[in-house]
């Protein structure tokens, strides 16, 4: 990588923890204030920074813009499905991704199971919200103000005997999938259909969407369902990276902060 390029870059995460003069840019890159300077008026020139009336240097206007026009670019039904292929292949399960939109969780692609047992599901259909467990994903990441709302006017259908019976059951349900980290369907929704789930999250941490392996107990049962478990999280993570664009092995944000 050319040096010039690299230390130019390495201004952007310095400026990202707020203003700063010149003689700090160029500490922080550990070169000379004219080499800081130089490069710090490049990028000024850009908009990828902006020099305050202080002196002090900002992250520009343009720099924001790039990254709106990055993430609404972002399709992570494409960048997902080689990830949910490689999974279903691995598992033979049903595989499911999905995301929320509105006060509903969609589907938006799923690769079939290789066995005869088919699980009725289909792209572009709602799921139901309190059993299933790439809703549970999607929802525990709202700001807890927004979940108590949605606890508190949607409905909870006793599908079985396992389903959530009501808000309260509800939101300690999402309190343990927010501090677990993946959640479960074990017969909530359908007796004999068993679900496991991780979230995908994205550059700043917040779960864009989930994706789950579904079988039901007569292929599979619960616990060796739940031994999948690591290989599900793993996969989602790898989704979660490339669609962050998050070398691997790099750690993402975990998103486990509470949201105001």
């Amino acid at each position: 990588m050319s040096q010039s390029v690299e230390r130019a870059l390495l201004i952007l995460p310095a400026l990202a923890r707020g203003p700063a003069g010149l003689g700090e840019v160029a500490a922080a890159l550990d070169v000379h204030k004219s080499t800081a300077l130089r490069l710090l008026r490049t990028l000024h020139a850009h908009g990828y920074v902006y020099r305050q009336p202080d002196g002090r240097y900002r992250l520009g206007a343009r720099l924001f813009a790039l990254a709106a026009e990055a993430v609404e670019g972002l399709d992570v039904r494409e960048i997902a499905h080689p990830h949910l292929v490689a999974l279903n292949a691995a598992t033979g399960h049903t595989v499911h991704l999905a995301v929320h939109q509105d006060d509903e969780v969609l589907y938006i692609d799923k690769v079939e199971s290789r066995y005869p047992v088919r699980m009725y599901s289909r792209i572009g259909k709602p799921v139901p919200l309190t059993v299933a467990a790439v809703a549970k994903l999607l929802l525990a990441d709202l700001p807890e103000a927004e979940r108590r709302a949605l606890a508190a006017r949607i409905d909870y259908p006793r599908h079985t005997a396992r389903s959530t019976p009501d808000a309260e059951a509800f939101l300690r349900e999402l309190a343990l999938v927010r501090e677990q980290g993946w959640a479960s369907d074990l017969g909530g929704h359908e007796e004999f259909i068993n679900c496991v789930g991780a979230p995908v999250r994205g550059p700043d941490g917040r779960v864009v969407a989930a994706l789950s392996v579904s079988a039901p107990n007569v292929v599979v049962t619960a616990a060796e369902l739940l031994d999948l478990l690591p290989l599900v999280r793993r996969t989602a993570d790898a989704v979660g990276q490339d669609y962050s664009g998050t070398p691997s092995g790099t750690p993402a944000p975990t998103g486990t902060q509470e949201h105001a």
